[in-house]
């Protein structure tokens, strides 16, 4: 086996045992026995756990970041936007799952290399940009985009990760669902929200 798809094989055999364990859960001897390898051979292409578990999640980080990005590119109406962002990230669930666990698993490495919380906050960024617009557009205040782009990523991101564990109903009809919720709120846009009933300051000011 050439150097190159040694290092590959070690990886497939990693990300397995990362998404099934956690990062703490395992260990070098195990990722080469499960390769037919020595230990050496694993610290010799990566130095150790936290080199292969880095690799890992820059790969699942570009992997998904990629088909969000390419989701909101060259669609013409806004519902088009959460449609897509919708259905890439469900997809990538549904074609990588082994991925998605590690992504939404915390790790000290993690923190270093990038988490799912901070990949969702770089897509809400993108995200918000679009509402700004749609929020000029349409007489409203483009000040408030950034909170309303992290509620609507936050809330497709939860939902992926509930429907990760369950995948019940289809794809597609939770995609939709998260568009009907998403888009008739956009929709039906209040210029100046209130709280039907304010509660009472605990200050008494």
């Amino acid at each position: 086996m050439t150097a190159s798809a040694r290092r590959e094989q070690l990886v497939i055999v990693a990300r397995s045992l990362f998404a099934e364990k956690g990062f703490d859960g395992t260990s070098v001897e195990e990722i080469a026995l499960r390769a037919d390898v020595s230990k050496p051979v694993v610290y010799e292409h990566f130095g150790g756990k936290e080199g292969i578990y880095a690799v890992i999640v820059d790969r699942e980080v570009a992997a998904l970041t990629g088909a969000l990005t390419r989701s909101l590119v060259n669609r013409e109406h806004p519902k088009q936007h959460v449609e897509s962002a919708t259905i890439a990230l469900l997809t990538y669930i549904e074609d990588s799952p082994d991925g998605f666990r590690i992504l939404v698993r915390d790790s000290p490495v993690a923190q270093a290399t990038g988490t799912f919380s901070s990949l969702i906050g770089d897509v809400a960024t993108q995200v918000e940009g679009l509402l700004a617009g749609q929020f000029v557009k349409r007489g409203l205040d483009p000040g408030v985009a950034p909170i309303y782009s992290q509620m609507l990523v936050g809330m497709v991101a939860l939902t992926g990760q509930h429907w990760s564990e369950v995948r019940q109903p289809s794809k597609h009809e939770v995609a939709a669902h998260i568009v009907n919720l998403a888009w008739n709120g956009l929709s039906n846009f209040e210029q100046a929200p209130t709280l039907a009933k304010p509660p009472a300051d605990p200050d008494g000011a």
